[in-house]
């Protein structure tokens, strides 16, 4: 849960970014951010399949579009990303494994070292 709670702190780190990114070109940190919403999507499923019932990761999620307000096209690219992590495991998980608690921990890990990475390049 502390490893939760920090992921939700570094994002609130991240939000700034969206003021500094350059508006004709793809921000340098888009991919990473992309892949923080499919870790997101991932989390979603896993978190949910294996007793812990609710919408954070969903409300996460959100959180970080309010703060990007991304143009159309780019809001689609966050939903896809977190929706293909939420199906991968959808497809192959239907209860909860050993190995899908071990995908929880391994995708809690990377995604706040991802959003720890993104702030500290760049944050403000």
């Amino acid at each position: 849960m502390r490893r939760v709670a920090s992921i939700f702190m570094v994002m609130a780190l991240i939000a700034p970014m969206a003021l500094a990114r350059p508006a004709a070109a793809e921000a340098p940190y888009e991919a990473g951010l992309l892949r923080i919403a499919e870790v997101m999507g991932s989390l979603h499923f896993l978190r949910n399949l294996c007793g812990d019932k609710g919408d954070q990761w969903r409300q996460t999620m959100e959180r970080l579009l309010a703060a990007e307000n991304p143009d159309p096209e780019r809001r689609a690219r966050f939903i896809a990303s977190f929706n293909r992590g939420y199906r991968s495991f959808e497809s192959t998980y239907t209860k909860c494994t050993a190995s899908a608690t071990e995908a929880i921990s391994r995708y809690t890990v990377e995604g706040e070292n991802l959003a720890r990475d993104l702030a500290a390049r760049y944050g403000n």
